[in-house]
């Protein structure tokens, strides 16, 4: 059997990205580091990464077993703390990914207050509109707002995602307020790159309409901004344009219809039989703080949505 330091040496030059970086984290010169992990591949007989000057990259093999270390070491982490857990604080470095807007909208806020109940977490939150690959870049959780397919990672909801079409009244006096789902290809309708194929959901059931604009951007911030300020008609999450609703900046057109009831916000993190109480804290905190009934839409009238967008329980993505 392959000495558990090694394997966690190994799966921290994988996280830190070198063995120079790592033997810093871990207090170890990179000549040790490197026998270390020269040691378990001699063991194991098989090369697990490749090595240039610059930086290192995980092999086929190296990879598979890099995912089934980091399930070992948080299991073993867990199995350490169980008979301490409701005497100690959770400890060390939560690493966190979420979307860009959503982040800065409803994470960042709320940090402050998650960082006074636990001063001994240190926080790590990249954001990011790109997939993240959150096992091999080391995540400990993500945040995505998606209807999650079926994957080796679990997902506990978090929230509902209203998503709604929707545009100014200074738009639609000036325009006119389209009055059937066909009537969108005359108009002017703002959306991030690659999002130009709304897929919705209608009386009849699942629908699509494609639809065009005269802006172009990756920017989800920059859709909905152009949004309030009249360019035209966009499909927003509510989460994104609660207050813009709350105000009176944009209205709701096309009521019947609306984005996928599977869509929904998700805590996603490493398919694991323990969970490090550093994540499962955060979980909770944020199931708490958003729930089935967000406080972003609060003061909105959604009652012409199904409630039920799907069970409020750990899943596999």
């Amino acid at each position: 059997m392959a000495d558990l330091t090694d394997m966690e040496i190994f799966a921290r030059v994988v996280t830190a990205g070198s063995m120079s970086a790592a033997g810093r984290e871990m207090g170890l010169s990179p000549a040790v580091i490197s026998k270390r992990v020269r040691r378990l591949e001699e063991r194991l007989g098989a090369r697990l990464l490749q090595r240039t000057t610059r930086q290192i990259a995980l092999t086929e093999d190296g990879q598979g077993y890099y995912e089934r270390v980091i399930g070992i070491l948080a299991s073993i982490e867990e199995a350490e703390s169980y008979v301490t857990r409701r005497n100690a604080a959770p400890r060390g470095t939560l690493k966190i990914t979420a979307p860009t807007s959503f982040g800065r909208m409803h994470l960042a806020p709320n940090l402050g207050r998650f960082a006074e109940l636990y001063p001994d977490l240190t926080l790590s939150l990249m954001l990011s509109d790109s997939f993240v690959d959150i096992v091999g870049e080391g995540y400990d959780l993500a945040v995505r707002i998606a209807a999650l397919e079926n994957s080796s990672l679990i997902a506990r909801r978090l929230a509902p995602n209203h998503r709604v079409i929707c545009a100014s009244p200074a738009y639609l006096e000036r325009e006119g307020e389209p009055e059937t789902l066909a009537e969108l290809v005359r108009h002017n309708c703002v959306f991030a790159t690659h999002q130009d194929l709304w897929q919705l959901e209608g009386p009849d059931g699942p629908t699509s309409v494609r639809v065009s604009g005269n802006l172009q951007t990756n920017s989800s911030e920059v859709v909905r901004e152009t949004v309030i300020a009249g360019l035209g008609i966009a499909l927003r999450s509510t989460w994104d344009v609660g207050p813009a609703l709350q105000r009176g900046e944009l209205k709701i057109i096309l009521p019947d219809f609306r984005e996928s009831r599977r869509v929904a916000v998700y805590a996603v993190y490493p398919s694991r039989r323990f969970l490090p109480a550093r994540v499962r804290v955060f979980i909770d905190f944020l199931a708490e703080l958003f729930g089935p009934e967000p406080y972003w839409d609060e003061g909105l009238d959604l009652t012409f949505l199904d409630p039920k967008a799907g069970p409020d329980r750990e899943a596999a993505a």
